[in-house]
């Protein structure tokens, strides 16, 4: 049997294909739900879905059959290819990132597949090898509802990260937490940038934030295997949806959800839930404001809570932490959690000595 040589964006999507997580999709795109879901954010039967799902390959013809090799040497499964078609790269790129420019990390990965495509439906005997600090949180969605049902929780809120949760993360969790019965923190931690803080590092700190400050029986923290697509609006529509797969009733959608750079406003990722009629996607945003530090109160706040003028509040963007972290400066309290902070700190100056 010819083998396929999978990335590691590749062999998430087999995952998330295989266990549920991209329900409905259960292969690989044709090229009438490609075309579909980038012009219109639905599948070629109606049912939304953002963002496609697609197998780029230079070779293979209908018919043929691939042993998948993941990317960390699993063999997968087998693919049997039902369609091949060609992709319109910049034509994607545009409507789904809303750019065509290749310092977008999202458009840069798409930008580098060939068009040529395969379609079909795994058929999957392993699931991908995960680093040793990642993998005794792979749940799969039928893992994770079980665990809610046990814990007796009838509504669960998602929670999506590719970053440490800091206080702001903090405070919007908990706000969501007062409404629902359980949390599910499930942090991305397939492919993402090569300046994001790595997954090993991320796990640590949630681990330690957890345990200290949110209440051991209301809240589950899981993993997403995928990779970060940076889609902004678009991106959060599918978070949603695969956090409804895993048995969510609400996701949280904060400031500039999944986005990067300049490319999306700070709330388009909002007004996108816009284009589905309410109930429609089968899981419930909670929509929140830019949260930070309030000087006035003492505390976590956003512009509907705090007195404090804008020069006032204390907030820190991804990008400056990891700036600070790389010059060996210690994120303040306001930003982080004391706990959370030594995690960070320890993981960058082991850093600076390896480099």
């Amino acid at each position: 049997m010819k083998r396929l040589q999978l990335s590691a964006r590749q062999s998430a999507d087999v995952e998330l294909l295989a266990n549920g997580g991209y329900a409905p999709l259960s292969g690989f795109m044709g090229e009438a739900d490609w075309r579909s879901v980038v012009e219109t954010m639905r599948l070629a039967g109606g049912q939304p879905w953002p963002i496609p799902v697609t197998l780029a390959c230079e070779y293979g013809e209908v018919g043929d059959a691939f042993m998948l090799i993941g990317a960390e040497g699993t063999r997968l499964g087998t693919l049997l290819v039902d369609e091949v078609y060609e992709r319109d790269l910049l034509r994607e790129a545009e409507l789904v990132y809303r750019t065509t420019d290749t310092a977008h990390p999202g458009v840069a990965a798409l930008l580098s597949e060939p068009a040529r495509t395969l379609a079909g439906r795994p058929l999957v005997a392993a699931m991908p090898r995960h680093l040793p600090a990642v993998a005794p949180y792979v749940l799969s969605p039928a893992d994770a509802r079980a665990a809610f049902t046990e814990r007796g929780w009838r509504t669960v809120v998602g929670f999506q990260t590719r970053n440490p949760i800091h206080r702001a993360h903090e405070y919007l969790t908990k706000a969501a937490l007062e409404i629902v019965d359980g949390l599910f923190v499930h942090p991305i931690v397939g492919e993402t940038k090569a300046d994001d803080i790595p997954p090993e590092v991320r796990m640590q700190c949630y681990e330690v934030l957890l345990r200290r400050y949110y209440p051991a029986d209301r809240v589950l923290l899981g993993v997403n295997p995928a990779a970060m697509r940076y889609a902004g609006p678009r991106e959060a529509v599918f978070h949603a949806l695969v956090r409804r797969n895993y048995g969510c009733t609400h996701f949280i959608v904060g400031r500039d959800h999944a986005g990067v750079g300049t490319y999306y406003g700070t709330y388009d990722a909002h007004a996108i839930f816009d284009a589905f009629v309410p109930g429609e996607l089968g899981i419930e945003p909670l929509f929140f404001e830019h949260a930070f530090w309030c000087p006035i109160t003492g505390g976590m706040a956003t512009t509907k809570t705090s007195p404090a003028a804008p020069q006032e509040r204390i907030a820190l963007s991804g990008t400056r932490l990891r700036e600070m972290l790389s010059r060996g400066e210690r994120p303040p309290e306001e930003f982080t959690r004391a706990e959370v902070a030594d995690v960070l700190s320890q993981a960058y100056a082991r850093e600076r000595i390896e480099v």
